[in-house]
């Protein structure tokens, strides 16, 4: 017997281990990619649960009384179908791609697309617009969802999208997924830095009255809209739609108003359309103010229940005269309010110290312990109280002021000095004309010198609505036939400042 030579038992040993070391390959590279990049993967990068790139889509057309999708053969009919394959072969994806292809197809003929350009969507989870864009002719094109979805959709927020500025020739958002985000100024932010100068960004959204559809159209900066129309979208999520093409321009010069100029500014067109609809002035005096205005908060007709306030990057409230929490936040404006489930930012301005302490406590409420005023000055604060009462929210009236260097004799209760602001100009500090400001003022008389001077700045065009308290010598409860001497201002007086506000452009209402 010839002995062995020990070579087939090395060869097979050495095959074993190189068959071995690739599987150990193979599998090391899918750990990284699942557990490192976060997302599934092509089928170049070893990843076998993702679309295969030879899998071919036959999509007839809406005409053509159906759709299917036919897999390339080579696939085989035994082989196990991936997950995402049950996705794009369901009816409901087909028809979402049907539906975009259409749409393309249209921006196409009008020339805000075109086979050449880098295309980016925005927010789609599955794709379908991505992939309808391909369909067309569109091969550079690529969607970005918070978990990808390759080779369609790669990982990335719509509040920070991973890609470079001035990259893309063609954005698009739909679903109105703009509508939904919770940081929509982010959103449009992020469209707008992607797109090449003279790039086109196309934008479903809900937007149908006029205030939301400008406040729209505030959140995309260094753009104009070129085109407008409405669509019938296709699911019951959705039905209809309307779309927006906006181009990006070369210069980068804001639109918007310059919280920070110090110029004057004209309420726009919109909002004088809300003021239309709002509720009539209280045209004769009232023998019993007191009864008379508190029943009229049940006719404001409140801007949030006219328009849709989506479109805003930030809700706030400003009470101006705040006195107590419980005063007006608490009792009107968180209870009453349509705030359309929006969280609101709260600013308590109140001058009295007595009512400080209780604001430390409160969430999502700053406390300026100041004096609203037309400078920044040391005041006197006049602190009435009504005899025999204790100092409380109830028994302590409210405060007026004027400038340290003309107190005199008028005031007959207990006399503070307290550090005036000027509101105007922190206003213009602290919102933009994006968010939504909401303001209730309760001055004792001071109105009279605020409201001109956050015209004279501009200010007042980045208050959505007010609710405004005139102070003027009315009728007392206390005494029939007899008018306060606290105030010298009429009920004519504050009727014309109520009418002037409402020839301007904003929507007030009478507060009580």
């Amino acid at each position: 017997m010839e002995p062995t030579t020990g070579k087939p038992s090395f060869l097979r040993n050495f095959m074993v281990r190189l068959l071995s070391f690739g599987v150990l390959l193979i599998a090391a590279r899918f750990a990284y990619v699942i557990t490192i990049a976060g997302e599934s993967c092509n089928v170049g990068n070893f990843c076998f649960f993702s679309l295969p790139e030879n899998l071919n889509f036959v999509i007839a057309g809406p005409g053509s009384g159906g759709s299917a999708v036919v897999v390339n053969k080579a696939i085989g009919s035994s082989a196990a179908v991936p997950p995402q394959r049950e996705l794009y072969t369901s009816k409901d994806w087909i028809k979402a791609v049907n539906f975009y292809s259409s749409i393309f197809q249209d921006l196409m003929a009008q020339g805000y697309l075109s086979p050449d350009s880098k295309s980016l969507c925005v927010e789609t989870p599955n794709g379908q617009d991505v992939f309808a864009l391909k369909e067309i002719g569109v091969k550079d094109s690529v969607g970005t969802f918070k978990k990808g979805s390759r080779p369609l959709v790669v990982s990335g927020e719509a509040h920070r999208l991973p890609f470079d500025d001035n990259t893309f020739d063609f954005v698009f958002s739909g679903g109105g997924r703009l509508d939904k985000s919770p940081r929509p100024l982010a959103f449009a932010s992020e469209i707008i830095r992607t797109l090449k100068p003279e790039g086109f960004a196309v934008v479903h959204v809900s937007a149908k009255d006029t205030y939301s559809f400008n406040s729209f159209l505030a959140l995309f900066n260094y753009s104009h809209l070129l085109t407008i129309r409405d669509i019938d979208g296709f699911d019951s999520s959705m039905p209809h739609i309307r779309e927006m093409v906006l181009k990006k321009e070369f210069a980068t010069q804001g639109h918007a108003f310059n919280e920070n100029s110090g110029k004057k500014c004209s309420v726009p067109g919109y909002k004088q359309e809300l003021v239309r609809k709002a509720e009539p002035l209280i045209a004769k005096e009232p023998l019993k103010p007191w009864i008379t205005l508190k029943r009229n908060i049940q006719n404001i007709k409140y801007l949030p229940s006219m328009a849709d306030i989506s479109f805003k990057n930030r809700y706030v409230y400003v009470d101006v005269g705040a006195r107590s929490y419980g005063s007006s936040i608490g009792s009107w404006f968180k209870k009453q309010y349509p705030k359309q489930n929006k969280t609101f930012d709260v600013y308590a301005i109140e001058a009295d110290k007595t009512f400080h302490e209780q604001y430390k406590v409160k969430k999502r409420v700053t406390l300026l312990p100041y004096a609203a005023w037309v400078r920044n000055e040391t005041l006197s604060f006049e602190i009435n109280r009504d005899p025999g009462e204790k100092v409380s929210d109830k028994g302590r009236g409210m405060g007026r002021i004027q400038p340290v260097t003309s107190k005199g004799g008028s005031f007959d209760g207990e006399v503070d000095e307290i550090q005036g602001f000027d509101f105007a100009d922190w206003l213009k500090n602290t919102v933009t004309e994006k968010d939504f400001v909401v303001m209730k003022m309760d001055v004792e008389g001071t109105e009279f010198d605020l409201i001109p001077r956050l015209f004279e700045t501009g200010a007042i065009c980045l208050i959505d609505e007010i609710f405004l308290e005139c102070h003027y010598n009315r009728w007392q409860r206390c005494c029939p036939g007899e008018r306060s001497t606290k105030y010298e201002k009429t009920y004519g007086q504050c009727l014309d400042l109520f009418t002037s506000l409402r020839q301007s452009g904003v929507l007030v209402h009478q507060w009580w």
